[in-house]
């Protein structure tokens, strides 16, 4: 049978291929039976439609639709782009992943590949059976699209050059490595949990439940082990018995308890870098989903605060947990060695009113540890605050008053540290040590009054001294606990913010890039439309707009001018979707910012904020222009950042910078003026190709040559410009 497809030749790993391909009207089947097979998706979903305009999408249109769908299941997707030099490594460590066949001029079609192996591909067929092929073959068919023109010249020379056919293959691939290593393959699209995906999802998929239980039986066989090696050594003190069997039982014992302990520290850091891997991608997720306002009021104290928190509850949490779980274990064996003891319940009961005691002086540890680090922290972030703004401080604040407000801080710290030092003494003093007179005593008590057989008394010397380990480690627990309290209030806000809902546009109204154009372009139907909207930053304050309407079609140039105060930023915020509305309605294109998604409203509609409001970052000149756009860029990236700098007088600029656009501007490196800052967030805000520019407040510190330089800039680049002046 010839291998052709649509009657056209085909090589036979392509054909193989394209036959457990899917066609791209049942990307959203595909996606879905990737989800649960790989596990990321468990609970019942409603299946994916795909409609046919899918097929008329381009590459930027279907990536949308990937991502969007992917949202259903609280997945994620990430772009895989990998060089020739690397496909060997990712295809053995691949999954799930959809990936395109690169078949041009040919029906778009796409393969679900479940997992792979170093020698074998499972892939997800359409009528959803599984079924595997060679990584050599996958490999080759991947490929074939760039090493197709070399290899029949490449065949040729090591024929001509009279190399062994047994060599040819590696010869042949050493070849390719060096004339193709470097070439860019766009594959598809990696399919992976979300960071906001539900805690139990998570640890489900990082395998924690499983691990932990681990944990706990081995630590049970541990201590049992423990527990018989010391009753030998009880036997044969108490009673005299002592021979070599006893003393080769209680060596094997203790050998026994080494591949126990090995496993326990394996397993403990398996968990430690899965809880610690999630924790920093949660983290991460979170602090990008935080709105504006949220952390408008927070300084620069605060913030390196939450980066300190956030590698402090990871140790303290993993640690604390571990602790926590053996603590149990150690405590209910511990209950049970004291009853059979020769003090039986009277002990188990004396101890449940220690641990009682324990944990009610542990809370007023815990309430005074919780004070002390918030003073703590007040003075660090007030110290930061005062380091970052010395310049000021110096040439505005009167010297003698500098340290009134140092002092009283200080004071403050150094009362909470007081009283938090006599209450640690307290509990080192009555709970571990008091336990431990009081045992003891009550032992030689119960022996005077009662005598027990020695074996019960040993039994029960081994249980106080066991409750006094458990005790002294949930002292320690307590004060890891007031750490991890603290630091956990500081970063809690980052971690329920990557949790909320990601908005994506619709999966119905993600149209062709034609549909689009020819909406923009449409009779009569405006850019963006705002009806009766009302706003007001507190929930009882008075309202900033008021029942305010704006239309603005395709290709206004417009000029919003009002004093200081008056909602001029605050209605840009709005229309940019950096906040929402308190009523009212506004559509982009005929649609709402719900159904359009965040990200495609912010897309579509940019803005260069106030001079206060934007940032230079410490990074690259490239990154700072175009890390709205696209990144890393494209060589066409960079060069239409340079016309747009040239346009707005920078060009001498970008000349004067030794590594040109990698030079690294910001705080840290080169030292860019108030104007020149400006001219950077203008051509940030113009590289985006945004179908409504909006600048707010952009020229103002511009003198009037660079001010018609750049007024003449956005004219020319921005389809629809809106500027922000006072009168």
């Amino acid at each position: 049978m010839r291998n052709t497809i649509n009657d056209q030749p085909y090589p036979p790993h392509l054909a193989a291929l394209y036959e457990l391909s899917w066609p791209v009207t049942r990307m959203g089947e595909a996606i879905e039976a990737l989800a649960r097979q790989s596990g990321l998706v468990r609970s019942p979903q409603k299946t994916l439609p795909s409609p046919d305009s899918l097929g008329y999408l381009d590459e930027a249109g279907l990536m949308q639709w990937v991502d969007a769908a992917a949202n259903v299941f609280d997945l994620e997707v990430e772009p895989v782009d990998v060089i020739y030099g690397e496909l060997d490594a990712f295809l053995k460590n691949a999954g799930p992943v959809i990936i395109q066949i690169p078949a041009p001029d040919r029906e778009k079609r796409y393969l679900a590949l479940l997992k792979s192996s170093r020698r074998t591909v499972a892939f997800i067929t359409p009528d959803f059976s599984i079924k595997r092929i060679s990584t050599r073959e996958v490999r080759a068919a991947l490929s074939h699209h760039l090493e197709g023109p070399f290899l029949a010249y490449t065949d040729e020379m090591l024929s001509q050059s009279g190399v062994p056919l047994e060599r040819r293959s590696r010869t042949r691939n050493i070849i390719m490595q060096e004339m193709l290593g470097q070439q860019r393959m766009n594959l598809g699209w990696l399919l992976r949990l979300a960071p906001g995906a539900g805690l139990w999802s998570q640890l489900r998929h990082y395998g924690i439940p499983r691990l932990l239980t681990t944990i706990l039986v081995v630590v049970i066989i541990e201590q049992l082990l423990q527990i018989g090696a010391w009753w030998m050594v009880g036997v044969s003190v108490f009673e005299g018995y002592f021979d070599r069997s006893l003393l080769l039982a209680w060596s094997l014992i203790l050998l026994t308890t080494v591949p126990f302990q090995v496993l326990l520290i394996d397993v403990q850091g398996r968990i430690v870098i899965s809880i610690g891997a999630y924790l920093k991608k949660r983290l991460l997720a979170g602090t990008l989903k935080l709105k504006p306002e949220e952390i408008r009021h927070l300084g620069v104290g605060q913030f390196l605060g939450r980066v300190m928190d956030s590698e402090a509850i990871e140790m303290l949490g993993l640690g604390g947990g571990f602790s926590s779980l053996i603590l149990l274990v150690n405590l209910g064996i511990a209950f049970v060695t004291l009853i059979l003891g020769a003090g039986g319940w009277l002990h188990a009961l004396a101890l449940a009113i220690w641990v009682a005691l324990t944990l009610g002086l542990g809370y007023r540890y815990f309430r005074r540890g919780v004070q002390w680090t918030d003073s703590y922290r007040t003075m660090s972030n007030d110290l930061v605050e005062r380091m970052v703004g010395y310049r000021t401080r110096l040439a505005q604040e009167n010297r003698r008053t500098w340290h009134q407000e140092e002092d009283r801080l200080l004071d403050h710290y150094l009362k909470l540290s007081t009283n938090l030092d006599r209450q640690e003494v307290r509990i080192d003093a009555i709970i571990p040590h008091g336990w431990l007179l009081f045992g003891l005593s009550s032992l030689v008590a119960i022996n005077t009054f009662w005598p027990a057989s020695q074996v019960r008394l040993a039994i029960s010397l081994g249980g106080i001294l066991m409750a006094y380990q458990v005790l002294t480690a949930l002292i320690m627990g307590i004060q890891s606990l007031v750490a991890a309290v603290v630091s956990w209030n500081q970063i809690a806000p980052l971690y329920h913010a990557a949790g909320r809902p990601r908005q994506t546009r619709s999966l119905e109204y993600i149209a062709p890039a034609s549909s689009q154009e020819a909406a923009k372009t449409g009779s009569g139907q405006s850019l963006l439309a705002a009806n009766e909207i009302t706003f007001r930053y507190r929930q009882h304050g008075r309202p900033v707009l008021d029942n305010c309407a704006l239309k603005i079609n395709h290709g206004d140039r417009l000029l919003l001018e009002g004093p200081s105060g008056g909602g001029k930023s605050t209605l840009a915020a709005l229309l940019t979707g950096l906040r929402a509305p308190e009523s009212g309605l506004m559509l982009l294109g005929g649609i709402d910012q719900h159904t359009l998604g965040a990200e495609e409203w912010r897309r579509r509609v940019v803005t260069a904020p106030q001079f206060q409001e934007n940032h230079v970052f410490t990074e690259t000149l490239a990154f700072n222009l175009l890390l709205g756009r696209n990144w890393p860029p494209q060589p066409g990236d960079l060069e239409e950042a340079e016309k747009i700098l040239v346009e707005l007088g920078l060009g001498e600029l970008l000349q004067k910078m030794p590594a040109g656009f990698q030079q690294i501007v910001g705080e840290s490196g080169w030292q860019l003026s108030h104007g020149e800052r400006s001219r950077i967030f203008i051509a940030r805000a113009l590289l985006q190709n945004a179908d409504l520019v909006i600048l707010d407040e952009s020229f103002g510190a511009l003198d009037p040559d660079n001010l018609s330089l750049a007024l003449q800039c956005a004219l020319k680049r921005a389809s629809t410009l809106l500027v922000i002046a006072h009168p």
